[in-house]
């Protein structure tokens, strides 16, 4: 007798695009859906939340320019972290080469006189040296000693955030304003072509697309793409490798200086303690949701921006900064969650039958 079909999950180590997509939209409006149950039990309205974050943020110019500001260092440092996982490496320290790209560039704001466009773009190849700069031990030690650079990259954090609240504190400090952890006004400021939303923003979105130009049409692409795949194949066929490694990890590094640079030029205008904001960590998860695709990074950051900006605005409305965070923790925990289970999908398998008994 035939047994009746049963159903199993089975994982597959490929998915598609929309599959992804799809899982993770299930994912967000669980997740709103278990903090609007959440929120109501603590006597919030939901709906009104929803409708004031919606507005603010996505119904008008003033939102739309916030959400701008928040995409192009999140962007930028997004693409820093997917850069290096095309090789297979994990650069953990996009928030220390920020710092030092905002420390480059506000050194030659604040000491170097000229012309402003040509000392903006003084200031963006200052940040982007100093982003590479930062970077270098590390590169060096992976592609020479075989160092983790998760944790060499991860440490730097630490000294670039004392470096810039050592500068913004003491030498540099504001002495005209009396601000406190603050550095002087940088003279030089970038452009703006909607509204407060600057020309950095423009620079943020054109430059995944064109990495990933770069990796799909040019030999150097390929050679990436081969080293991050099979190291060893790639060394066989010829490639240098270990240059590869250097060139990647010094390009991831300057990227996210470059971010640095277009936060001090573009939004914050002064080199604070405080100005990464946590945009490197950011960037990782921005990377880990674009899924090591450089365009893919513009909708991991405008979702990330999307959240972030919501937190913003769910503080003016009452609720405290620990119930912001556990929101949107609650909200990349059910992301991350979808995107694990759209690898599996349900199959019908019959039981093996019986084996049949010999007869007496």
């Amino acid at each position: 007798m035939s047994g009746f079909p049963s159903l199993r999950l089975v994982r597959s180590s490929t998915v598609s695009g929309r599959r992804i997509l799809a899982a993770r939209a299930i994912g967000f409006i669980a997740a709103l859906a278990v903090g609007a149950i959440v929120l109501a039990a603590c006597g919030f309205d939901p709906l009104h939340l929803g409708t004031q974050i919606i507005k603010k943020s996505l119904g008008s110019r003033f939102g739309l320019e916030d959400l701008g500001l928040l995409l192009t260092p999140l962007i930028l440092t997004g693409l820093a972290v997917t850069v290096m996982m095309k090789i297979g490496l994990w650069n953990i320290g996009a928030d220390g080469q920020f710092y030092i790209g905002a420390f480059a560039a506000t050194a030659i704001g604040l000491f170097v006189k000229g012309p402003e466009p040509f000392m903006l773009l003084l200031c963006f190849a200052a940040g982007a040296a100093g982003g590479a700069l930062w970077i270098l031990v590390p590169t060096l030690a992976r592609a020479y000693g075989k160092v983790d650079e998760i944790i060499t990259t991860l440490l730097l954090n630490f000294v670039a955030l004392l470096l810039v609240y050592y500068v913004a504190t003491g030498p540099w400090r504001d002495r005209t304003t009396g601000t406190v952890a603050s550095t002087g006004r940088v003279p030089y400021q970038m452009p703006d072509f909607f509204g407060s939303l600057h020309w950095g923003f423009v620079i943020a979105v054109v430059a995944p697309i064109l990495f990933g130009l770069l990796l799909r049409y040019t030999k150097w692409g390929y050679e990436i793409r081969l080293t991050g795949a099979n190291p060893e194949a790639a060394h066989y066929a010829g490639i240098p490798v270990r240059r590869r490694m250097i060139t990647i990890m010094l390009l991831s590094g300057a990227i996210a200086g470059i971010a640095g640079m277009l936060e001090v030029t573009g939004t914050v205008h002064r080199l604070q303690g405080g100005i990464s904001n946590n945009y490197g960590y950011l960037g990782v998860m921005v990377a880990v949701l674009a899924r090591g695709s450089p365009v893919g990074v513009i909708a991991g950051a405008a979702l990330m921006a999307i959240i972030l900006n919501a937190g913003i605005i769910l503080q003016t409305q009452g609720l405290t900064t620990a119930a912001v965070l556990a929101l949107t923790g609650l909200i990349m925990m059910f992301t991350a969650v979808a995107d694990q289970f759209a690898h599996y999908r349900l199959v019908r398998a019959l039981p093996q039958a019986a084996p049949a008994t010999a007869a007496g």
